[in-house]
């Protein structure tokens, strides 16, 4: 007898529309964060004054011919920061209408929740003139990525079919690794915030530099060399790879930008372009990890192995057999 748990997706149309939803939201907020660091990296993020409004103009109805210099970089961010918000709100309309587990249903309330807070944040950093709020922003922007990527693993047809695929070997272990290495990973984006806001911290992202080398080294080299080859591991896998060996080439052109006189010898254009592309860089190996990771803890489920919470993989119990002939009462 088959029991559909939490961790089953419901199949069907409604499913493959969630799904691409969750893909497109979390696509346009890679954008937004790319335009985000572009708005911190160009100093334009007080560049308009007021808000809601932009120089008192309805946000949406603001002339095109006034978005020059910092304006341009600043009402860009509000503008895709609205479109992601407007996607978030069908995403979650899709999910609480077209998806039977309560816990993906909840979690598309979260990214609605998320996205208002986070609207909210970017807005009164601007009134209150608060730097402290840039920093808990950027953080939060990276959290509510994780979770999209979350939401499209979790509706994709991988989750669904994942009974079929070939179960990894030492599941439990490649678990815990692919877990720790997403851990590590957002906390090196949160340092990064900080050492991109307050200048400071940078003996620790450096620290966090070499810990996710690390641990993301490890997690490469056990998928890629599993007993078992399963192609839904291997891809992410090799991508994370070759994500982080850009990434941390791109470490070193920043901190030669920033933190020698070698930035003397270098256009600034050059300057913005390391460092709006190591950040959006971060945000790539981040999502890459999440969805290693999500598929492992998947994989590992249905393998019998005991999952992580957020899977709310149940166990099935075994038929009652009544005292009588056998019958099975299950």
């Amino acid at each position: 007898m088959v029991t559909r748990t939490d961790a089953t997706p419901a199949a069907g149309r409604n499913g493959r529309w969630s799904h691409r939803l969750a893909v497109l939201t979390a696509a346009a907020t890679l954008v937004l964060i790319f335009v985000g660091g572009l708005v911190t990296n160009t100093g334009s993020a007080l560049a308009v004054p007021d808000w809601p409004t932009t120089f008192g103009y309805n946000m949406f109805l603001y002339p095109w011919s006034k978005m020059v210099g910092g304006i341009f970089y600043e009402h860009s961010h509000r503008l895709i920061g609205s479109t992601v918000g407007m996607l978030t709100v069908a995403l979650a309309l899709s999910l609480w209408l077209g998806d039977s587990r309560r816990l993906v249903r909840r979690l598309g309330l979260v990214a609605l929740v998320g996205v208002i807070i986070q609207g909210i944040l970017g807005g009164l950093r601007v009134v209150l003139l608060n730097h402290s709020m840039a920093i808990f922003h950027a953080c939060l922007a990276q959290a509510f990525f994780t979770l999209l990527v979350s939401l499209g693993v979790m509706t994709s047809r991988f989750w669904e079919h994942a009974v079929e695929a070939p179960r990894p070997a030492n599941a439990m272990r490649l678990r815990a690794v692919a877990l720790t290495a997403t851990t590590l990973v957002y906390l090196q984006i949160v340092f990064g915030a900080v050492l991109t806001h307050t200048g400071s911290g940078l003996e620790a992202h450096l620290l966090f530099a070499m810990l996710v080398t690390g641990s993301i080294g490890v997690l490469v080299t056990r998928v890629l060399t599993a007993d078992t080859r399963v192609a839904q591991l291997r891809r992410p896998a090799l991508l994370l790879g070759m994500l982080v060996v850009a990434q941390l080439s791109l470490g070193v052109g920043v901190y030669l930008w920033r933190f020698t006189s070698m930035n003397e010898a270098m256009l600034p254009a050059l300057g913005l372009a390391l460092q709006a592309t190591h950040r959006i860089a971060g945000t790539a190996v981040l999502g890459t990890v999440t969805l290693l990771a999500l598929r492992i803890v998947r994989l590992a489920a249905v393998a019998g192995v005991s999952s992580a919470p957020w899977t709310a993989a149940r166990r099935v119990a075994k038929p009652l057999t009544a005292d009588r002939g056998g019958e099975v009462l299950a």
